[in-house]
């Protein structure tokens, strides 16, 4: 909390400093084209366009209206005959110094306000996404929890009277409801790893073919029955991102073929093409419902889907995947395939860029 004023702080100086470099560029151009054409009908039309950027770079209306009235001055002052002096007796001069400052500042306000609303939509869209998140995963936590203690409580009421394979049954019940609440938990934490839309991702430059190999070996440690198949790029293949959260969003779509498309082999690969870095799961099995095929990444779908259906964790994960794609400037789509079975892909970007997190 004590870092937040001097952020503020340092964010101002940047505005000011941005407003001025702004201003002392719209000078220097409007002094090298004044010299080619001394008619300088254009050099208002320079530092409106001046205060446009400044009302788009900058934060709140003040370092839009401070650009106004410094741009008007600098057109009077600098720009105008008789140079380097004040002169406001030039005919219909004091309307057309009116004008400009009106414009600027009615652009700079409008800017401005079209940012705010911008920011606020993203907000909205952000908390909404959150918000249905929580509320899905919040209500599908009391099965398993619900199952557990059950289980654990005939063992522990009733230990002499159950027979060891009814033990394991439990035992097994026990911990296959735990592995699902702990992949619960790893999506919850990257929900709050993407923080609150001001931290930018840590992003290093790792190998498409490592990353492939660590999600498949964690995956048939789960899946051990389930056939992988990984085919890798010929060349080495450098994608800037977040290796912990495209893992998982690996490891989701190859869960979510196995458990709910109850695939018997599945294909993970990843190539390049012009577009960046394809990542592909493509499954054998049953495919995407076609009525939530279109919704399959909504924050949404895990409230349409049936209380009791076995695909609860589904949609929350599908929906964490894609926020974490996007996160990194990439996209994701989804589709059946035609032979039978279910095509994730998502695109990453091969050039470092710095993505918000949202």
């Amino acid at each position: 909390m004590g870092s937040r004023p001097g952020g503020r702080g340092k964010r101002r100086l940047q505005c000011w400093a941005v407003t001025a470099g702004l201003l002392l560029l719209g000078c220097a151009l409007s002094g090298a084209l004044l010299a080619l054409d001394h008619t300088g009908g254009f050099v208002s039309m320079i530092f409106v366009l001046v205060v446009v950027l400044v009302a788009r770079l900058t934060d709140g209306y003040a370092y839009g209206a401070a650009a106004s009235f410094v741009g008007v001055v600098c057109v009077n002052y600098i720009f105008t005959y008789p140079y380097w002096e004040f002169n406001f007796t030039i005919s219909g001069y004091p309307l057309t110094f009116f004008t400009m400052l009106s414009v600027s500042l009615i652009v700079s306000a409008l800017t401005s306000q079209i940012k705010r609303q911008e920011q606020l939509r993203v907000e909205t869209d952000r908390e909404t996404m959150r918000a249905n998140l929580l509320r899905a995963v919040s209500h599908d936590l009391r099965t398993p929890l619900t199952s557990i203690v059950g289980s654990a409580s005939a063992i522990l009421e009733n230990d002499a009277l159950l027979p060891p394979q009814q033990k394991t049954a439990l035992l097994r019940n026990v911990r296959s409801e735990a592995q699902w609440l702990i992949r619960m938990v790893e999506n919850l934490l990257s929900i709050t790893r993407m923080g609150d839309g001001t931290a930018r991702l840590s992003k290093e430059l790792e190998a498409a073919e490592e990353v492939l190999s660590s999600v498949a070996g964690k995956f048939q440690q789960r899946f051990p029955g389930i056939q992988l198949t990984l085919t890798a790029p010929r060349e080495a293949l450098f994608v800037p991102m977040d290796a912990i959260l495209i893992e998982q969003v690996l490891m989701n779509l190859l869960e979510n073929a196995a458990a709910h498309g109850q695939s018997s082999a599945i294909l993970l690969s990843a190539e390049r093409q012009s577009a960046g870095a394809v990542f592909t799961v493509r499954d054998n099995g049953l495919g995407i419902p076609e009525e939530i095929l279109p919704e399959i990444f909504s924050p949404a779908l895990p409230g349409k889907l049936h209380a009791g259906d076995d695909r609860r964790n589904m949609g929350i994960g599908l929906s964490v995947c894609s926020s974490i794609v996007k996160a990194h400037g990439g996209s994701m789509s989804a589709c059946n395939v035609r032979e039978g079975g279910a095509m994730f892909r998502f695109t990453l970007p091969l050039e470092e860029s710095e993505e918000v997190l949202s």
